[in-house]
């Protein structure tokens, strides 16, 4: 049970504050990102909850949250109180109505995980079929769902993981070519089946797009693998922000780096739309 251990004081507060323009709402289901421990009292940020009007009345209507506060500025879970509670006050301006169709631990993977995946792939990236995507770290949260937005796209996903169990799952999901880092060197895996980019001539060779969030030392060796005018995409650094860089590769193949941050909240909605559709199905940890 998520912030159980909060709900005297915490969720007295939640409804205390509400007031013009916020609702308390009640806690149903929240992503991985927002139980990260910070320095606040209430961290996560809150996704997904039932909404709570005071003084009491509880109406079990489905809402998604946009965690940025882009009226006022501010993170729910960073900035103010977030979701490690059973009721939390949440600006109105963030909340969005939830299908009924989208479950709520559905729906708590869209705007952090599938959100800035969207981002990156579709909005900023603009993937598109006929391409070759390499996605590393593709086992997580956000890798997951590059791999279903860029075979939803119409590309050919080659994924990198660090065991066979992990790539089983990817393939479940489409993934074309399956690289287990751990066993074998992902640049030369990559080259041996797409090719090496030249100087002079373009003869299809390397990959249209790289999807590298972990940067460290895996980030110049991406380079090594695109084709010319190739696409590099970034949303994050987890292995690293500061790795050495070889701009040499950047100038001469004419790469182009893109990065991506959070997502907006039109992303969210469209993921909603996807979901609903039945053409998108969040990936879930066994509970």
């Amino acid at each position: 049970r998520i912030g159980q251990h909060h709900r005297g004081r915490a969720a007295d507060r939640a409804v205390e504050r509400t007031g013009a323009g916020a609702r308390a709402v009640i806690v149903a289901a929240a992503d991985r990102h927002d139980v990260v421990p910070h320095h606040h009292e209430l961290v996560p940020a809150l996704e997904h909850a039932a909404e709570k009007e005071p003084p009491g009345h509880a109406e079990r209507a489905g809402l998604d949250l946009d965690p940025i506060d882009r009226v006022d500025g501010g993170l729910t879970g960073e900035t103010y109180d977030g979701g490690l509670a059973e009721l939390i006050r949440v600006p109105a301006h963030q909340l969005i109505a939830l299908d009924p169709a989208i479950g709520y631990a559905e729906a708590a993977a869209l705007p952090v995980a599938y959100g800035t995946a969207y981002r990156m792939m579709i909005a900023r990236g603009k993937v598109k079929a006929g391409e070759t995507v390499v996605i590393l770290g593709a086992s997580g949260g956000v890798g997951t769902c590059c791999v279903q937005l860029a075979k939803q796209a119409g590309a050919t996903v080659a994924v990198c993981a660090s065991s066979d169990e992990k790539l089983a799952r990817l393939a479940d999901l489409g993934a074309d070519h399956l690289i287990n880092y751990a066993t074998e060197d992902f640049v030369k895996s990559c080259q041996a089946k797409f090719g090496r980019a030249r100087v002079f001539k373009d003869e299809g060779r390397g990959v249209e797009v790289v999807v590298n969030f972990t940067g460290g030392d895996p980030w110049t060796r991406s380079l090594k693998v695109m084709k010319r005018d190739g696409r590099l995409l970034t949303c994050g650094a987890t292995a690293g922000y500061d790795p050495p860089e070889d701009i040499r590769f950047i100038w001469t193949f004419e790469l182009n780096i893109i990065g991506s941050n959070g997502w907006s909240r039109q992303d969210v909605l469209d993921l909603l739309a996807l979901v609903t559709s039945g053409n998108l199905k969040p990936v879930l940890h066994p509970e």
